[in-house]
């Protein structure tokens, strides 16, 4: 109750500010302990210490939360692919797919946010969340895109933004194949007629943004017109 009382009376910005960081810090541990889909907002305000009346002063529902945990990661996730694909030392479809795949791969929490983005994050919020967040997706594209560019010169700006689209998608959902409940994972390994339901995430995705890219590469190619 002391914890709960002390958020009420946070009246500055800076207060506010951290209030929220709290709350998204907390819906961030929750996410990865948990999965997005099992935690609710009395899980998020039992984590920070409040009521969650009182938490709904700072975000309106627990979808606002993690679609901004979601935009975080797409600011985060850009700088850490566009700084790996200018570190690949053999340009090419190979080296950008392995750069999509390993950075995403490597975060699994905001795979599983990009799976539930567009499924339910995005409908329960007001239209201004929304649109903050794919503001925010936006500006996250541009060093991704300028990056790719530097890698495929001869990638059309349509297909740098196909190419993103189609990384994330896969992403999302290779992600909840390759992370079902214990009792399903449980199912796959007992019995070997379901061994290919097992599946890993960053060769996968490795292997298919791969074509991905190389016939997107070929479609704007001159010299294969």
């Amino acid at each position: 109750m002391e914890a709960a009382a002390e958020f009420r009376r946070a009246r500055s910005p800076e207060a506010k500010r951290q209030r929220e960081a709290s709350i998204l810090e907390a819906a961030r541990a929750l996410g990865r302990e948990r999965g997005i889909r099992d935690v609710s907002l009395t899980d998020i305000a039992a984590a920070v210490g409040m009521h969650k009346s009182a938490l709904l002063r700072y975000f309106e529902t627990r979808e606002e939360i993690f679609l901004r945990l979601t935009a975080e990661g797409w600011q985060e996730w850009s700088g850490a692919l566009a700084e790996r694909l200018r570190d690949a030392p053999d340009p090419g479809p190979t080296a950008v797919a392995r750069a999509f795949a390993g950075t995403l791969a490597a975060r699994g929490l905001f795979c599983d946010l990009l799976a539930h983005a567009p499924l339910n994050l995005e409908r329960n919020v007001s239209l201004d969340a929304v649109r903050d967040f794919k503001l925010a997706t936006l500006a996250a594209r541009e060093p991704i895109t300028e990056a790719v560019r530097e890698q495929l010169p001869t990638l059309s700006d349509e297909g740098v933004i196909d190419l993103i689209a189609t990384a994330v998608s896969l992403a999302g959902a290779l992600w909840q194949i390759a992370n079902p409940g214990a009792e399903v994972a449980a199912l796959y390994r007992s019995d070997p007629r379901l061994g290919h339901a097992v599946i890993e995430v960053e060769p996968r995705l490795a292997r298919i943004l791969t074509a991905t890219i190389t016939g997107l590469v070929a479609g704007t190619d001159p010299a294969q017109g």
